[in-house]
């Protein structure tokens, strides 16, 4: 079992230990002393890890910080932990402010067994910036994010490159965290960076207002349709010829491009809690099926789009079904937590 498979077995196993998990303590012991097992260090080993790690700084002596990870003798990274239901942007992280000046370490962890915060000092030399370089969600684990915690394993980690990744990982974080800011409601000074580039009347306040709905649609169409550009892509290899065209000569059915753009929104939907792959397309005379696994017992949802008014029909877990009108493809995204329902209630009665 590589890393990867090792980090989301380990992750899988959260939901159930957590329900046990009252205290800091009882956090350390299950949920961060096994991930520190897993970055391939021996969390019994003091030559490896230290815990409760003291380092006297000025006034303050005798404070501990929960752990030291130790490399040719020395503190690498230092980890505090808060308890499961701390939230950690009201948490202060005092400790590894003090002990990140006074020692070697160049990486500190703030964590509540469920979400970990690396901090590093680029903005000053041996000051721990306020904000994070990187933040991992063991419930909401993505490849991407998997690549990087690889980083910080015994076999793996460089202290000396570790500034360039860390200012690359912090600024691409900020940038994205303003960017979803900005879709999710465009400020004014968004609004009219697009506005000037394509309006020629005045920005007055009323144009700024039309903008904002306009900027806000025309972002998350262009992200929608990129999506989809790629999962096209992708899957151009796995479908046959004929299905590529959506036309089936045994039995007479034609698969509409809409039907395929309907069935890659869902697909790229869905793609965040499981593998594509398991989205499968079944058209039919009457409607486009979309189920799980290929099993027709485990409808997802059904595309009836042989008609002037098109229709999503989703499914309730006990699979009654809701007929929704829809005028335009993208409607389908406003449906995605009901889709994403459907398929975790099969995985869950599966489990």
């Amino acid at each position: 079992m590589d890393f990867a498979d090792r980090v989301k077995a380990f992750a899988s196993r959260i939901p159930t230990l957590s329900k046990n998990v009252r205290t800091e303590e009882a956090t350390k012991n299950a949920l961060v002393m096994p991930l520190i097992n897993i970055l391939g260090y021996n969390v019994f080993d003091p030559t490896e890890v230290i815990p409760e790690y003291t380092a006297d700084h000025g006034t303050k002596k005798g404070e501990k910080v929960d752990y030291a990870i130790i490399r040719d003798g020395e503190p690498s990274i230092l980890i505090e932990c808060k308890n499961i239901g701390a939230d950690l942007n009201k948490e202060q992280a005092s400790q590894l402010f003090r002990y990140f000046s006074v020692t070697a370490a160049k990486v500190g962890v703030l964590t509540n067994g469920i979400v970990y915060r690396f901090y590093s000092d680029l903005d000053s030399p041996n000051r721990m910036d306020g904000k994070p370089f990187l933040e991992i969600n063991m419930l909401d684990l993505k490849d991407p994010l998997i690549t990087e915690l690889k980083r910080f394993t015994k076999e793996s980690f460089d202290s000396d490159g570790l500034a360039d990744v860390a200012y690359d990982l912090k600024y691409t974080r900020e940038i994205k965290q303003i960017l979803t800011r900005e879709l999710a409601s465009p400020s004014d000074e968004f609004v009219r960076f697009f506005a000037k580039q394509v309006y020629a009347g005045s920005l007055n306040k009323n144009a700024r207002e039309k903008f904002s709905g306009i900027t806000k649609d025309a972002l998350t169409q262009f992200i929608n349709e990129k999506i989809n550009e790629r999962l096209k892509s992708a899957m151009a290899e796995e479908e046959s010829p004929s299905k590529e065209t959506g036309i089936d000569e045994g039995d007479g059915i034609v698969t509409t491009e809409d039907e395929w753009e309907g069935y890659y929104i869902v697909k790229a939907i869905l793609h965040e809690i499981i593998a594509p792959s398991r989205v499968v397309m079944k058209d039919t005379r009457s409607y486009c099926s979309i189920i799980l696994d290929g099993n027709t017992r485990k409808p997802i949802c059904r595309l009836r789009f042989n008609s002037r008014q098109k229709y999503l029909v989703l499914f309730d877990e006990n699979k009654e079904r809701d007929k929704l009108p829809i005028d335009d493809l993208n409607e389908i995204y406003n449906h995605s937590d009901k889709l994403k329902t459907t398929v975790q209630n099969y995985d869950r009665v599966e489990n």
